[in-house]
């Protein structure tokens, strides 16, 4: 028996960094896929070949028995698999799961902050789904993806990417148990990816930057200063305080008792926040006051934008939320590189509307909002001019499917 089973990649929208907080986040899925070949065989073991990775002459194939697997040294694919077997083991499903052939084709760039890896883990998990009859539903699939990735390879990731890809569309996933899911009406976006060809490791920036957060938060937590009403919002980890019920105005008296780096981390964390927040009445197709509008954007920008006709001031607003999005994480979460600023630049001088890293930072990809596919041409043509080393045009995604 042969399955073919395809899962999308996904640009990291809105609210980037925030996952790992318990805060909501925004990822759409791309139209760049990955497909997973399977062969169903007589026998307990999984046999996988990256066609991919063997092009680039990188470790591409993995054979491992269906049980409790170990995890491989470095950052090997095969974890990821390995993953997503030790969860169905661990979760009962041992005496359902057949052994297989797997072949892997995708047109998702490894490394471009695309979540090839979630694309991976949640295809897979699908392909078992299918061929073993595990009757497990789009959340299902996310959480053992994340689970594979999170608790069995040990990369300390957000559950952002696997609910982005299983479910596909634009979202708000909550980031709370017990994760609910809000499929977005406006759906009528094209993006620009754009991969700079900096290669990025989420497991290298993320420990970090909680890390600096949890700094921050034992300063305050500990001192005497910080009213013991706020207190109990607040917490010692990073993925503890009411984040949603805080404001940057509740903590302003005390953000001097924080060394640099730590206040930069939880001024983000609010200010990227807020400008979700901004955007998701955008996104459920809700009206925003001039009130807010002004507020949030300035009384000069608010006025050229309301100037506009209905959906292009849609597009304008959200590409203005992206703009700010991606100044917070370049100088309050330090994320960003001047390669990707100046791919960003380059985006917005096309005509873009917004331009914001997705993903972790430090490299990967760039997602810029364009009117339409001509604009979106234009933009990667600059982005490349710029130093970027690809890019696609992009409507909204399917999620994880089964190929007929």
């Amino acid at each position: 028996m042969r399955i073919v089973v395809s899962s999308p990649g996904r640009a990291d929208f809105l609210n980037t960094h925030q996952d790992y907080k318990g805060l909501p986040v925004v990822p759409v899925a791309i139209n760049l896929r990955m497909y997973l070949y399977g062969e169903v065989t007589d026998n307990r073991k999984i046999h996988v070949r990256s066609l991919d990775l063997e092009e680039r002459g990188e470790s591409s194939v993995d054979s491992f028995e269906i049980g409790v697997n170990p995890m491989l040294g470095g950052k090997f694919f095969g974890n990821y698999l390995r993953g997503v077997i030790n969860v169905l083991v661990k979760r009962g499903f041992s005496e359902r799961l057949r052994g297989m052939n797997v072949t892997i084709k995708s047109e998702i760039p490894i490394g471009s902050g695309l979540s090839s890896s979630a694309a991976l883990e949640v295809g897979f998990a699908h392909l078992l789904n299918i061929a073993c009859k595990l009757n497990l539903g789009k959340k299902e699939l996310a959480e053992i993806g994340f689970a594979a990735e999170n608790l069995e390879a040990g990369i300390p990731c957000g559950r952002l990417d696997q609910y982005g890809v299983a479910f596909g569309g634009i979202i708000k996933l909550e980031c709370k148990p017990p994760y609910r899911v809000e499929p977005l009406p406006f759906r009528e976006l094209t993006f620009a990816i754009v991969d700079s060809g900096i290669r990025h490791s989420t497991a290298d920036i993320h420990p970090k930057r909680q890390d600096e957060i949890n700094r921050g938060l034992k300063a305050l937590m500990k001192s005497d200063e910080v009213p013991e009403e706020l207190k109990r919002l607040l917490g010692y980890r990073f993925d503890e305080p009411r984040w949603e019920k805080l404001s940057e105005e509740d903590l302003e008296n005390y953000l001097s008792i924080l060394d640099d780096d730590a206040r930069k981390r939880i001024i983000f964390t609010l200010r990227m926040n807020k400008w979700t927040e901004f955007a998701l009445r955008i996104l459920r197709g809700e009206g925003i006051s001039d009130k807010e509008g002004a507020e949030m954007l300035g009384e000069r920008r608010w006025r050229k934008i309301k100037a506009s006709a209905g959906i292009e001031r849609s597009y304008m607003i959200l590409g203005e939320v992206m703009n700010e999005q991606h100044s917070l994480l370049r100088d309050l979460y330090d994320v960003s590189l001047p390669e990707l600023d100046e791919i960003c630049n380059a985006a917005l001088n096309a005509g873009a509307y917004g331009a914001k890293l997705s993903g972790a930072g430090m490299g990967g990809s760039i997602i810029a909002l364009v009117r339409d596919e001509k604009v979106g041409r234009r933009v990667i043509e600059e982005c490349i001019k710029a130093g970027a080393k690809e890019g696609w045009i992009s409507e909204i995604g399917e999620g994880v499917r089964m190929e007929h």
